[in-house]
């Protein structure tokens, strides 16, 4: 880890010497020798941690007196360039000093520096064989690496369950009638509780019995009021109307409606994790009996827990793996590949192979990550080093009892076999709670804030956001992260997470090596309804905070800190920051007001953190920027999220930003001048009339995701022309305002590589053309959402020949027409179709072999639909159907009353689970 912190350091310095290299003049020639001295000092440390486990206490301490030099190094260049930049920059203090003695001070500390690490080199004795030109030639090599392609590991990837499943189905269907009946798995962290689970809860079977499922997850701090609203919410699946006032609820409230609304079905709730008796006698009481065969999954680590909740029903145990099961898991992991083709291990391999397996005593997860480690490793040499390997780290733990425990040596050996450049990335992981969603794209503009993606590694088209991408693909097939959900493509990765064994590993060696600190409701002052965090200069130079129930008050002083992260609901937490001068280094900050009932008129002194890379914030008042945001020159990401911010008009001079997202489509970031367009990727919202003014638009050489307004309807073609030539756009959002159709849209489907498109607007029907109106969308889209656009046309001919086309969303008056058709053989990647608002719609078809893989359907205010589409029986992929707001004698056309089954129940009696809400009187 040493070795990535001091690379993060040589980064740091070569990224101001590109970009502060004025501030520099005088200096410049200190700085690169300590540059190049770092490059030579990681080469060492690479070596020392390739040996790791020949290391001596002296080489453990000379490396952890290294890290803090390679901290050091970077205060200090940190420190001066803030100096000048709050003073003018250079050119300001030669005006003031005849003799610039800040210069002179720098490069002492830098010789210093330089001193100590001199020092230091003796007590290394590969360090002074090193050659200074490792560096350019490890970067040519990591380019190479991130070229590979990866395939995914998913949880699909099971072995030996189908027994266990169908013990736990068989409690599951049981028509027990009393109050709180548990079904609880039970077994030891990394046996795959949850895994089972899923596969259970996903059944088709189980959608069928109950008439709603819920899960939760619970962890080792269990809280209440957030278990209980995310219930809620799965529950409900609320408007953003209703989802604002089930915020607002308190802890007795919310207990009461999930009690009412699960009190007349037959439900079954998931808690995920469970670790105490407390955790359960202070949620049940928000569970009625509800019909009989309602039930409640556990899974836990704990058999008491267990038997308390239910002493009626035995806890199903799960098993560790026999050595047949562990060889077939090993195999799949360590030989990914299509899942039909075999996972074949070469001869000279398996008996390494088994034996490393044995050893992992037949957990899941252990194997997993055996497995993912050794995917990366295709020579005997290489299996035999980790062999090795292996049966040091077993010498140990046996030797000691190590905190890790049990069989968890094998989760150590994967960390200390990760590349330098993964091990920041992984460790960064802690910042999160337990069983938390993790959204890729913050992570890894975060990862990119934070300085572990390098500049350097940017060749051939790819941006730092395409190098995060990998790093995390790469992290994901050495099964050190587990995918939660794929993004609208169905191939790439929206969220992920992190298993609670490896998290516990994640956040141990984070706190070893003083990267970062996590603070914990148990940890702070109590004052009421107040939790006060207090900063000194002594902690982790990165500091997250994890979630509570009360206010956060923040006071103190770090002067070194360089990250502040607040990932939970943002709605608990008042965050107080006297003066940024206490945070000067700080680059990534993440605040949230809730006590702004109207405005949030932010500090002035924002701009003191020249260093700030990645800005946040949040509040249910208008955010105000004040004028001194034009100062963050670093800052690469830009966060607005509340009703309407207010964004100066001095944007422009940020000319290193890269992401910037404000709350609404009702929100315009001003206009940015050409220099800073550039290095836009991500662009949320602008106004159409600012890109047109001086050509903007032909800069936005990078953007890959746009969101528009246009006020006339003159500005879109020549924007979507200058869109085309950047052939970098993935997604766009347009909207035409006031009822203005737009122009002829052909340019659009010159856009290749556009994948997702919002159009919201009207679009404007040529009477003599014999082209639908959507001849235009371009065959690659993925994920399409129309509203407002008032077709005349049945849109249906035209989307069900896109053949990459997997979400549909038709929104209010997307279709004023009567009648829709879905043809045979249409839609053949359809997996989720939406229809809603469309009040002129009568009549819709569906022919058999439409939609064959259509899994989720919902219908909503369409209010005018005579009879559902007989077609529907032949979808038989179809998992869930929501109806909201239909006619109520539509609806019980296909519901069960009083043991009758209605009309059109066998158009849907396959469908495993349908949830009717708010229906209407005809």
């Amino acid at each position: 880890m040493e070795q990535a912190i001091v690379s993060l350091a040589i980064e740091r310095i070569s990224d101001l010497l590109i970009h502060e290299a004025v501030f520099l003049l005088g200096v410049r020639e200190e700085v690169e020798d300590l540059k190049a001295e770092l490059e030579r000092m990681k080469s060492s440390l690479k070596d020392a941690d390739n040996k790791k486990q020949d290391q001596n206490e002296l080489t453990r301490t000379l490396v952890r007196q290294i890290r803090d030099l390679a901290y050091e190094a970077e205060d200090v260049i940190d420190n001066f360039i803030l100096r000048f930049a709050h003073q003018g920059g250079f050119h300001g203090i030669i005006k003031r000093f005849t003799k610039p003695f800040h210069l002179y001070k720098i490069g002492v500390k830098v010789k210093a520096i330089q001193t100590k690490l001199d020092g230091l080199s003796k007590g290394l004795p590969t360090y002074n064989q090193i050659s200074s030109g490792e560096g350019s030639s490890s970067v040519a090599k990591m380019q190479q690496q991130l070229r590979r392609t990866y395939i995914h590991v998913e949880e699909e990837d099971l072995v030996s369950l189908e027994r266990i499943t169908n013990e736990v189905l068989a409690q599951l269907m049981t028509e027990e009638d009393r109050l709180h009946v548990v079904v609880s798995i039970v077994g030891m962290g990394g046996i795959g509780k949850t895994t089972l689970a899923k596969i259970v809860y996903k059944h088709i079977d189980v959608k069928r019995r109950f008439d709603c499922c819920a899960w939760a997850f619970i962890s080792q701090q269990c809280m209440l009021r957030q278990v209980l609203q995310g219930l809620l919410i799965k529950l409900l699946s609320p408007s953003k109307e209703e989802r604002e006032l089930i915020d607002k609820l308190e802890e007795n409230e919310l207990m009461e409606k999930v009690y009412d609304f699960l009190k007349e079905k037959r439900y079954l709730v998931v808690f995920d994790d469970i670790w105490r008796k407390e955790h359960w006698n202070s949620l049940k009481h928000a569970f009625p009996r509800g019909k009989e065969g309602s039930k409640i999954l556990f899974t836990t680590r704990n058999k008491e827990v267990a038997l308390h909740a239910d002493p009626c029903n035995s806890p199903i145990e799960l098993q560790c793996l026999t050595d047949d099961e562990s060889w077939k898991l090993f195999r799949m992991k360590a030989f990914p590949g299509k899942k039909t083709e075999l996972h074949a291990c070469a001869k000279e391999l398996e008996m390494l192979g088994r034996e490393m397996v044995e050893k992992c005593g037949g957990l899941p997860l252990a194997i997993a990550t055996l497995g993912g480690l050794l995917a990366t490793k295709r020579s005997r040499a290489q299996w035999e080093t980790v062999h090795q390997n292996i049966n040091a780290h077993l010498n140990e733990f046996q030797q000691q009892d190590h905190h890790y425990g049990g069989v968890n040596w094998i989760l150590v050996l994967s960390y200390n076999e990760l590349p330098f450049h993964l091990k920041p990335c992984f460790l960064y992981l802690s910042n999160y709670p337990e069983d938390w969603e993790i959204s890729k794209k913050e992570l890894i503009r975060l990862w990119i804030a934070e300085g572990f993606i390098s500049p350097s590694w940017e060749s051939g088209g790819m941006l730092m956001e395409d190098v995060a991408e990998q790093f995390l693909e790469e992290l994901i097939n050495r099964c050190l992260v587990q995918v939660g959900k794929r993004d609208h493509t169905g191939i790439g990765v929206k969220t992920c997470h992190v298993h609670d064994l490896l998290r516990d590993l994640c956040v141990l060696k984070a706190r070893e090596e003083n990267f970062l600190e996590i603070i914990r409701p148990s940890l702070i002052e109590n004052d009421g309804n107040t939790l006060h965090v207090t900063l000194t200069p002594s902690m982790a130079r990165r500091i997250a905070i994890h979630p509570s129930k009360r206010y956060v008050s923040l006071k103190g002083k770090h002067p070194n800190l360089r990250s502040l992260l607040l990932f939970q609901n943002e709605k608990l937490i008042e965050l107080h920051i006297s003066k940024c001068n206490d945070f000067k280094f700080l680059r990534v900050l993440n605040l949230a007001r809730n006590d702004m009932p109207s405005k949030w008129h932010l500090s002035s002194e924002i701009g003191n953190l020249h260093h700030l890379r990645y800005l946040r914030l949040r509040s249910t008042g208008t955010i105000i920027l004040p004028r001194s945001i034009n100062k963050l020159k670093n800052l690469h990401t830009l966060y607005l999220l509340n009703e309407v911010p207010r964004i100066p008009d001095v944007l422009f001079k940020l000319r290193r930003l890269r992401h910037i997202v404000v709350g609404d489509i009702y929100d315009y970031v001003p206009l940015l001048l050409r220099d800073t367009l550039k290095n836009i990727e991500t662009l949320k919202y602008i106004k159409g009339k600012s890109l047109i003014e001086k050509n903007a638009v032909l800069d936005l050489s990078n953007i890959r995701s746009l969101g528009i307004s246009f006020e006339r309807s003159k500005d879109v073609e020549p924007i979507i022309k200058a869109l085309i030539e950047s052939q970098r756009l993935r997604s766009l959002y347009m909207w035409l305002e006031d009822s203005i159709p737009y122009p002829d849209m052909e340019p659009l489907s010159h856009c290749h590589h556009l994948s997702k498109l919002f159009l919201r607007g009207k679009l404007q029907e040529d009477p003599h053309s014999s082209h639908h109106l959507l001849k235009f969308l371009p065959a690659n889209i993925i994920k399409l959402s129309l509203i407002g656009c008032k077709i005349k046309q049945d849109p249906m001919a035209v989307l069900g020949k896109l053949p990459h086309l997997r979400t549909l969303r038709l929104f209010a008056y997307s279709y004023s027409g009567i009648k829709m058709v879905c043809s045979a053989n249409d839609f053949l990647q359809l997996d989720f179709l939406r229809i809603w608002n469309l009040p002129e719609l009568e009549e819709w078809q569906i022919e058999d072999g439409a939609m064959r893989h259509l899994r989720i359907l919902i219908l909503g205010w369409v209010s005018n639909l005579k009879i559902f589409p007989e077609g529907l029986r032949y979808i038989t992929a179809l998992q869930e159907m929501k109806l909201e707001r239909m006619k109520r004698s539509l609806v019980e056309r296909i519901q069960v009353i009083e043991g009758r089954e209605g009309e059109d129940f066998f158009k849907v009696c396959h469908i495993p689970s349908i949830r009717i809400m708010h229906t209407e009187k005809d």
